[in-house]
């Protein structure tokens, strides 16, 4: 879109014609994001679709009305009382969505100023808000409802990793050791994939939460949501590869969550087999991450996220020592893997 169409998305979402447009820096993502302000400084922020979305962007053939997952998500979070952006207009079969715009504070800025411990509190309690309400309340209509992660997805980001996050970087693991990481993964993934599933944002982290100035959090980029474990979204955010958590605030938010899941109508979860569990998943995940930063880096040609390569193989370390089974992957990994080490 060029600046005229951007100022008429505006001016037909808000009423008033935009005095300034601006774009706004973006991440690994295929969507364009422009902030559009008026003569009177009231802005929203105009998401501009891709002409071909890709496959994250789009639901599949057998869904209901070909919606775009972004507005199934949302209209499904806002119903149950999850805190999202206010949608202005809903033009996306013109290529443009106009949202709220919640200024660029999102929580990993918020933390540089704000009450770490009451922030994290925060997230958590709403993250435990939604789990519960959508155990409670599943809905077919919601996108989320109806793909998952299962064994083949856990099996592909495993692959992923060791293509970009091993090979990718250079390291030459022997044929044996390749096949037994495969067969560890293959047993994780068999884990991971055998546990409840419920609502799952895929993403919750520090750069998907904006903290507005009085405090409150919205939830953001929720359009890949799914279902998976409980401990999913707790392992993006509390092992979130662009802030660093020491284990002690981990665990005092796993706890403060196993509270709160309860309250707001959810199961009670036994505390030791959920942090297990938790750890388990962080192995998958932070492996994960780390092949993704490297592919975006060589297939994308964006290298801005290859620097938190490192903590995210931090957290896969401290992961591995609390799961003594895992031994042989902490040991062919640390021979190939700088971090690890």
């Amino acid at each position: 879109m060029d600046h005229s169409e951007l100022g008429r998305a505006y001016a037909e979402a808000m009423g008033r014609p935009a005095a300034k447009i601006e774009r706004l820096p973006g991440g690994a993502g295929n969507r364009t994001y422009w902030r559009a302000t008026d003569g009177t400084g009231q802005s929203a922020i105009v998401m501009e679709l891709p002409p071909e979305p890709g496959k994250s962007e789009e639901v599949s053939k057998d869904a209901a009305a070909q919606d775009l997952p972004f507005l199934n998500v949302h209209r499904y979070l806002e119903r149950i009382g999850v805190r999202v952006p206010r949608l202005y207009l809903d033009a996306h079969r013109r290529g443009f969505v106009v949202l709220e715009d919640l200024t660029d504070r999102t929580l990993e800025m918020a933390l540089r100023g704000g009450d770490r411990r009451q922030i994290y509190a925060r997230a958590i309690d709403q993250l435990a808000k939604l789990r519960a309400h959508a155990e409670r309340d599943p809905d077919p209509s919601c996108i989320a409802f109806g793909r998952a992660f299962d064994f083949d997805l856990y099996q592909w980001e495993f692959e992923h990793f060791i293509e970009y996050g091993l090979l990718g970087r250079g390291s030459k693991p022997t044929e044996a050791e390749l096949r037994e990481l495969r067969e560890t993964f293959t047993r994780i993934s068999q884990e991971l994939a055998a546990a409840p599933r419920g609502f799952t944002h895929r993403d919750y982290q520090s750069r998907n939460i904006m903290v507005l100035l009085s405090g409150e959090q919205v939830v953001i980029d929720f359009q890949d949501a799914l279902q998976g474990p409980r401990q999913y979204d707790l392992v993006a955010l509390l092992r979130d590869s662009y802030v660093e958590l020491s284990r002690d605030l981990i665990d005092e938010m796993l706890r403060r969550y196993l509270r709160e899941l309860p309250r707001q109508g959810g199961p009670k979860l036994d505390e030791r087999e959920f942090a297990g569990f938790f750890d388990l998943l962080t192995v998958q995940r932070k492996l994960k991450d780390a092949g993704r930063f490297v592919f975006i880096d060589q297939v994308k040609k964006n290298p801005s996220f290859l620097v938190h390569i490192p903590s995210s193989l931090r957290y896969v370390k401290d992961a591995l020592a609390r799961r003594p089974e895992l031994g042989n992957v902490r040991e062919i990994l640390a021979r190939h893997v700088p971090e690890l080490r």
